[in-house]
């Protein structure tokens, strides 16, 4: 039994500062990979890299129009978007990211949506593409072209 001080049996105060073992005296559990190599990234920074590889695809074409736009990644669409409630139609598919055009003083910026992406892919090359084609189709939205405007390849893959 502890003692009213909180300290270990006997009386003597617990040492406070880092753990240097786990609770079965095994020592402290380290990353399963160094962090330099590809295993070691989450799901969702290897999600950013699709991101950032298909903006870095149409930046070479896009370049001024790009470059006040802001890219960026949410789990899932807001309910909002969803249609959630009565008027929501079943089997209406999910939106796979949405593009908001300059207001006031904020840029306009291209939301991608990590989770229905993921759902639909069978794997990480066909996530890449999915990930492309979202992107495209927001920025063909944003710019108010057609898809295979902004991606001459992207007409190929329909």
């Amino acid at each position: 039994m502890s003692s009213a001080t909180g300290g270990t049996p006997g009386g003597a105060p617990r040492p406070r500062g880092p753990r240097r073992r786990d609770r079965h005296g095994r020592g402290m559990r380290g990353p399963i990979a160094p962090p330099h190599v590809p295993i070691a990234r989450s799901r969702s920074e290897r999600f950013d890299d699709f991101v950032l590889d298909a903006v870095d695809r149409l930046k070479p074409r896009w370049a001024r129009q790009l470059a006040s736009v802001e890219f960026s990644v949410e789990e899932v669409p807001p309910a909002s978007e969803l249609g959630d409630g009565p008027e929501r139609v079943i089997g209406e598919p999910i939106p796979f990211g949405r593009a908001e055009p300059a207001a006031g003083s904020g840029p306009a910026a291209v939301v991608v949506y990590r989770r229905p992406l993921e759902a639909r892919a069978r794997d990480r090359d066909t996530l890449g593409a999915l990930v492309h084609d979202a992107v495209v189709e927001q920025v063909a939205n944003l710019l108010g072209l057609s898809p295979e405007t902004v991606d001459p390849g992207y007409d190929d893959r329909h």
